[in-house]
């Protein structure tokens, strides 16, 4: 008991952590945009976690966790309904690790991310009412059925060999990834972000804020993927906390260096997020690779942060964060190397990890652009430009982030 105790409460520790990540993209996301839409990106924010949370409770935990099931689609049932036992008390016999009640709220904490990603990428000229019935579609029934195919028991957990994501390369970070690459294409870009077809830097307006923003979601990645050990396994979290800082420190070092090789400069941006993608690229094996192996997916995604953005950006895709760089094709590099390096790494669980990278892949897109394309063609979902010239704070509503001290912005 006294173990299982200590278990349900490094979970419970691990759950505000992720929770607190949520106040770290919000302050990368207004820290790298300008300041006439912070009121905007904030309620956006705001509104993923709460509605996220009510969702999950509601639809999404039974819907990614049905029970015993093998296939593409389970459900348990409207609500949260603890197992009881036959004294009519929580079952605690439910989680070697934790409660049932620990289980949802740590897993619901998760489920917000994914819009939270793509918050990011459609910042300043996106309307607040179709993005917000997109998240309660997207994190209310996407998410939730992804999830089911691995975490859940489904087909992916069931294949010869398993599709493996310790704690969401693919099934958190792609999943926003995708869906984020979708909603930027179908909005197009910001005003004056491209200029006779070349991208024209538009500067965040509080890089304090967004390096904050950057450390904030560093140490709650402590919980993301500490969490996911599901106990306070000594040897596995310990473990599993140095291959996600030491991939990390690499992917910052790296992004900066590469970046400074190909532009001459020392871009602190590019800096955090090579330390966001080395983040990212660990998460699908933390608890499986070595602390070497730790700096060599970390490195390289660092230095896939800078040609992605580039590459991002010649495609005339305007993402304001970095988000797609970030989340998706790291998210991509690093379920790959699960199938590269670690205890898993052979042929079998490569090919069970590009099955997986498939999947989701298809699934999300065609997912995200029924939803957003729909929006589209009905409500619009993108500001008019008079509006976007002179700030989302203003128009949608009716406030000032910062009313005593105001910039000259374009």
């Amino acid at each position: 008991m006294e173990l299982f105790t200590i278990n349900n409460v490094w979970m419970m520790i691990c759950t505000a952590l992720v929770f607190f990540m949520h106040l770290g993209f919000s302050l990368l996301e207004i820290g790298l945009t300008r300041q006439k839409n912070t009121i905007n990106i904030l309620f956006k924010n705001t509104f993923i976690i709460t509605v996220g949370l009510l969702l999950y409770a509601i639809v999404g935990f039974n819907l990614m966790y049905p029970g015993d099931f093998n296939g593409f689609l389970g459900f348990a049932g409207l609500g949260l309904e603890a197992p009881l036992n036959a004294a009519g008390t929580l079952d605690l016999t439910y989680n070697e690790g934790y409660t049932y009640w620990t289980d949802f709220l740590f897993q619901g904490m998760f489920a917000a991310t994914a819009a939270t990603i793509v918050s990011g990428a459609v910042a300043e000229r996106i309307k607040i009412v179709p993005f917000m019935y997109f998240v309660i579609f997207y994190v209310g029934i996407v998410y939730p059925i992804a999830g089911s195919w691995k975490w859940g028991g489904g087909f992916l957990q069931q294949l010869e060999t398993p599709f493996y994501d310790f704690a969401g390369s693919t099934l958190v970070h792609s999943v926003g990834g995708w869906a984020a690459l979708v909603a930027v294409y179908l909005l197009g870009s910001r005003i004056g972000k491209y200029k006779d077809g070349k991208p024209q830097a538009i500067p965040g307006h509080n890089i304090p804020l967004a390096m904050t923003g950057v450390l904030i979601l560093w140490l709650g990645w402590f919980g993301f993927n500490g969490g996911s050990v599901l106990s306070a396994n000594p040897e596995a979290t310990s473990l599993t906390l140095v291959t996600t800082c030491l991939a990390a420190a690499a992917g910052g070092v790296v992004a900066f260096m590469v970046s400074t090789i190909l532009h001459k400069n020392l871009d602190l941006t590019m800096f955090l997020n090579g330390i966001l993608g080395g983040l990212v690229g660990i998460t699908a094996g933390a608890d499986q690779m070595s602390p070497m192996d730790a700096i060599l997916i970390g490195g390289v995604a660092g230095a896939i942060i800078v040609f992605a953005v580039s590459f991002i950006d010649k495609l005339k895709l305007d993402d304001p964060v970095g988000a797609i760089a970030v989340h998706l094709v790291c998210g991509i590099w690093g379920t790959l190397a699960v199938g590269l390096f670690g205890n898993l790494a052979g042929f079998a669980q490569l090919v069970s990890q590009l099955i997986g990278i498939g999947v989701y892949a298809v699934f999300c897109t065609s997912t995200s652009f029924i939803i957003l394309f729909a929006l589209k063609k009905t409500m619009g979902i993108r500001v008019s430009e008079i509006e976007e010239f002179e700030g989302l704070d203003a128009h949608e509503h009716g406030m000032d982030a910062y009313p005593d001290f105001r910039l000259n912005e374009h």
